[in-house]
């Protein structure tokens, strides 16, 4: 349902940029990293730089939600099955594999190298949901599966609600018994028209599907 020669055949600019991490900044050194990239791209006159979406799923789905509320160089962000709130997140458990995420805090994909408490600040500076009501993104998709036995589904809901409480345009789409990534057949293809219906009204300015704003 991530297909870039789908959107390239649409027209769409493609760009997947490389991310350098950094210590405790896994938000701010992937908006670093992609703003970066992004500005010489525009540089470079190849594309709007008004109309600039962005995708990701998982740890990449966290860095969505992270440049929606955080960068002013996205019209829109879809963020699969993502991350949302650093603070609840730390203390939860890897249902899949029945680990405590401390791991995966620490010394894994976020790079926190200590507890919580010893950098509280890092863990606000990079939650998306601490700058939520400040989101400067028109708009974002949440997909969220259910039985997510990685990232807790309520992570995408937790989002959604502080979003619609603070008057911003989030939509969430939520696939009953489905896991991290979406097994079901119907369920790739809803998820894929979804997200190519989303840009086009939001980057190209096509007349929105119902799901949209209703």
């Amino acid at each position: 349902y991530y297909n870039t020669t789908v959107w390239t055949q649409n027209g769409y600019f493609v760009m997947m940029p490389d991310i350098v991490f950094r210590p405790r900044e896994p938000g701010l050194g992937a908006q670093y990293a992609v703003e970066g990239a992004l500005r010489s791209v525009i540089a470079r006159g190849l594309i709007d730089s008004t109309k600039v979406g962005h995708i990701g799923h998982s740890q990449g789905g966290y860095e969505a939600a992270f440049l929606g509320t955080h960068s002013r160089m996205f019209a829109t962000t879809v963020a699969g099955s993502g991350i949302t709130d650093m603070i609840s997140f730390a203390g939860q458990l890897h249902w899949q594999g029945g680990s405590a995420e401390f791991d995966h805090w620490e010394t894994g994909q976020f790079r926190m190298e200590v507890p919580p408490w010893e950098d509280f600040k890092a863990m606000l500076d990079n939650s998306p949901l601490a700058k939520v009501h400040e989101m400067p993104a028109k708009s974002m998709l949440l997909e969220v599966g259910s039985e997510d036995g990685t990232v807790d589904s309520r992570q995408g809901s937790l989002f959604y609600n502080y979003a619609r409480r603070a008057g911003k345009q989030v939509v969430m789409l939520m696939y009953p018994g489905e896991g991290h990534g979406l097994a079901k057949k119907e369920n790739q293809v809803d998820y894929h028209r979804r997200i190519n219906q989303w840009f086009d009204h939001y980057l190209k300015g096509n007349a929105p599907a119902k799901w949209i704003t209703d």
